[in-house]
Parts: structure tokens; sequence; C-alpha cells
């Protein structure tokens, strides 16, 4: 038996992406699609003083209207130490900031990135590694490509070896569990619902942010505000 799930990547995700991770034995990173603007891709939340706060990697977009996300490039290098200081100045009076700091700050002023999946995977990784997530992290590049969004979806789930495919909710809106039933996979939704709250800083509780915040506040104990870290 063999679970995958496949997602695009995110920058900085919140805790059910990284949830899913952790209930899978493979996490494809669906990449090699369409980017598209404004979207979790190259940006996530986190809390503020003034409330819910936007941190966006800049990418190059204009005239690229077809781009992949693994095409999609970084535009400059400026914005990892905004993003950085934007981080100490909201997090620091939070309980883990300076262990979670340890890892995470060079990660933005150390290293270099000049595409938006290499700083997602990046990040991605680093998390997973502080949280104790083994999970086999692939790319969609990594397969052969077929025809049709449901049909490609459950085709790399055969060549990848799996017999069970976890799919975000949202999903249910244009995958066809036939397509996969007919393959022998079965299919089961991911239930992003029950989270409880845990200690965060400004104001009131907001489950829907980057997992840095969750980290920054909790630490280790992080993972007993997630149902599937171990």
């Amino acid at each position: 038996m063999k679970k995958v799930a496949i997602l695009q990547s995110n920058y900085i995700p919140w805790k059910g992406y990284f949830d899913m991770i952790a209930a899978v034995d493979e996490f494809i990173l669906y990449d090699d699609m369409q980017y598209t603007r404004r979207d979790w891709r190259n940006r996530n939340q986190i809390k503020t003083p003034q409330g819910v706060q936007w941190l966006t990697v800049p990418v190059l977009v204009k005239g690229k209207y077809h781009q992949k996300i693994c095409e999609t490039e970084i535009d400059g290098s400026e914005w990892a130490s905004v993003h950085w200081k934007s981080l100490v100045q909201n997090y620091r009076r939070s309980s883990h900031f300076k262990a979670i700091a340890v890892w995470l700050e060079p990660l933005y002023v150390a290293e270099g990135y000049s595409h938006i999946s290499q700083l997602n995977r990046r990040f991605i990784e680093a998390i997973c590694n502080y949280l104790g997530i083994h999970t086999h992290i692939t790319n969609s590049w990594d397969y052969q490509q077929v025809e049709g969004k449901t049909e490609r979806l459950a085709n790399l789930c055969v060549q990848a070896g799996g017999t069970e495919y976890v799919s975000g909710p949202a999903a249910k809106d244009y995958v066809s569990e036939k397509v996969f039933s007919d393959l022998g996979i079965k299919l089961t939704w991911f239930d992003y619902a029950g989270y409880p709250a845990y200690p965060q800083l400004w104001g009131d509780f907001t489950h829907g942010v980057t997992i840095l915040d969750l980290l920054f506040n909790c630490g280790k104990d992080s993972i007993r505000y997630m149902r599937y870290v171990t």
C-alpha cells in the first residue's frame, strides 16, 4: 500500500499543507502546471498587530501568460531581506522565535534562488525536516505526462506506484473518481477541518496563515496542533 498526494508548491504554506505531506508516502510537487497570478505559489500570510499581512515574492510575469510554475523566475533578491525583517518585526516576541531563526534566517539571507519552484521546495523541505516529516518529495516532471486533468493525476499516481491518491477537497470540482477506480486506485479526500487553536500573537485567532506562525509560537510542540505529524 502506498499513499500519494500531488499539489502545486506554495511559498511557506499553512499547516494543512504539511499535514497532507505527512499523511502520504510520496508527495509530488505539481509545478509543471501553468503559473497562476495572485495565488499561493509566491505569497502567504503572517499575523501582525495591524492584522493579516501578505509576504509576496516578486516574480517575472510580464508577457509570460502561459509559463509553468517551474519556469517562473524570481524578480531580484531584495525581497528576501524584506521578508525576514517582517518576520523579525512581527514574531520576535514569540516563545520560540530564536530557536526557529537559527535554521530559518539562513534560508533568507544566505541562500539565493532563481525560480519560485526552487525557493518553495527549499523552504518546504526545511520545515518538514524541523517537524520530523520524512515523506519522499518528488517533482511532477520526474514522470511522464498524459492529457486530461484527472487522467494526468491518476497516471502520476500509477507511475509512483501509488495504491491510494489523497486529494485536497477543492479538487472535487474537477476530479473524476472513476478514472482512479478504473486503475485500481483508491481516492481519498483530505479533510482540513477541526484544527485546534494554538497560542498566537496579535488579536483574534487565524488558522490560514503560514505555518511559520505556528512554529514561532509553539516550536516543537507544533505537532500537537496538527493531525498527521507525529
